[in-house]
């Protein structure tokens, strides 16, 4: 009675009021494959357990198993203590200071273990739009449900018994394909604005449907962003990129109107057709690559973000007088001076945006031995396939891209018949193809961008 006037009140939803008991989920009903879970993750189960402590896989990979989706990471939640955990194990290191967990080593797999959180937060310190700044507040199993996130993400899997505990109806919101944030959505944000980027990236890589009380103060909550932590921020930009599902994570952010800050010019490079093909190329190439296990550049994957901005400024650079390179030079300067404040990009990553950029003018003098220099740049592959994403998307003349490419695989004396062959011919005979104009006191641009 008293639970219905407080949601009468305050206008919470049923869902959003703390359950004591969770619905238990037998093997039979959630059918989880144990050959999916990490024999490591299961290890450190069992020995919180065997020492009287309750542990349970919790978090995503639960919900990737739910989904017959084998996890690539594993998290456990615990009764015991940070250090109590840490003297269970040889291999623990407790880290972090907002609340404190243990990262338990197996070799180079790591298995992240935090204690059960209180359910509320109202004494931890928080900035004065209530973000938590810190919070080890540890408590019972069904405060720490509360404390998730999505209902998705609130289901806790113990191995021993295979046995799932359900505490918001998340099973139910996973049929659904909907995705629901636990409690009042818009005191979540606050306390935490980095979930209006998680809501994007679970939606799009789920194509889950958003409920609309999640949805409704994402777009009054936006700005929350910018007291975020920048390398925060980047973390969960790069989580977002490297989802397997970028393009489609990047147009929902854009959808949410959460793009504004962290990447504005969206709303350029998707509008414009060339644009356009040049990133959705680019990151269906990641996600291909991402499905088949291949490493990926978070480098490439931001010189490809950030480059139709970076060839608006080396025009503009072109035609206030500047030479093709030093402009090259300034718009790059520009562009990652402005993007590192928002998304505090590390120097190894702007370090090889710049390279990537820097050759695609080299890539152009096809005479002397700059092409044989180039090919000694540590960064040649990815500044070569970057070359060929502005060939596919119709940047510049595809030619070029099939110059380098036989240019790569040729031995000596193939390298210098081509390096002796007219660039713009196609073969012996053809018609030279007619070179694109940058604007800016005659000077030539590069070919064929815009």
């Amino acid at each position: 009675m008293i639970n219905k006037f407080i949601r009468r009140i305050l206008g919470v939803p049923a869902k959003s009021v703390s359950n004591t008991e969770p619905v238990v989920l037998g093997a039979s009903q959630h059918k989880i494959n144990p050959d999916h879970v990490s024999p490591n993750a299961v290890r450190v189960t069992n020995t919180l357990q065997q020492a009287g402590f309750k542990a349970f896989i919790v978090g995503g990979a639960v919900r990737d198993l739910l989904l017959g989706i084998k996890p690539k990471d594993f998290d456990v939640a615990t009764d015991a203590t940070p250090d109590e955990v840490k003297r269970l194990f040889r291999r623990a290191f407790i880290i972090g200071r907002r609340f404190q967990i243990v990262h338990v080593m197996f070799g180079q797999d790591l298995i992240e273990v935090t204690t059960f959180r209180g359910s509320s937060s109202d004494g931890a310190p928080k900035d004065e739009h209530g973000r938590v700044l810190r919070d080890n507040t540890f408590g019972e199993q069904h405060e720490d449900a509360v404390r998730r996130d999505f209902t998705i993400n609130a289901m806790y899997y113990n191995p021993a018994n295979q046995t799932v505990l359900d505490y918001h109806g998340g099973m139910q919101d996973m049929r659904n394909k909907t995705l629901r944030i636990i409690g009042v959505a818009e005191a979540r944000f606050r306390e935490d604005p980095v979930r209006l980027l998680r809501v994007v990236r679970f939606a799009a890589k789920l194509n889950f449907k958003i409920a609309p009380d999640t949805r409704e103060p994402m777009a009054v909550m936006a700005p929350l962003i910018n007291n975020v932590p920048t390398a925060r921020v980047f973390d969960e930009m790069l989580k977002l990129l490297m989802s397997g599902h970028a393009l489609a994570c990047l147009r929902q952010l854009r959808q949410e109107g959460l793009h504004h800050g962290l990447l504005p010019l969206l709303d350029v490079v998707l509008e414009q057709p060339l644009g356009e093909k040049f990133v959705t190329l680019a990151l269906a190439n990641t996600d291909e690559r991402i499905r088949q296990g291949k490493t990926v550049s978070p480098g490439f994957l931001f010189a490809s973000l950030l480059w139709h901005q970076v060839l608006e400024k080396w025009d503009a650079y072109l035609a206030a007088g500047e030479s093709s390179i030093p402009a090259l030079h300034l718009a790059a300067d520009d562009v990652l001076d402005s993007q590192t404040e928002q998304l505090a990009l590390q120097r190894r990553i702007t370090g090889d945006m710049r390279d990537i950029w820097a050759m695609q003018p080299r890539f152009e003098r096809r005479v002397g031995k700059t092409p044989h220099k180039l090919l000694e740049h540590p960064r040649l592959r990815a500044g070569y396939d970057f070359l060929l994403l502005r060939c596919a998307s119709g940047e510049i003349d595809s030619e070029l891209g099939e110059w380098w490419t036989d240019f790569m695989a040729a031995d000596g004396a193939g390298r210098e018949e081509l390096l002796n062959r007219k660039p713009d011919a196609d073969a012996a005979g053809a018609a030279p193809k007619k070179r694109r104009r940058r604007g800016g006191r005659g000077r030539s641009k590069p070919e064929g961008v815009q």
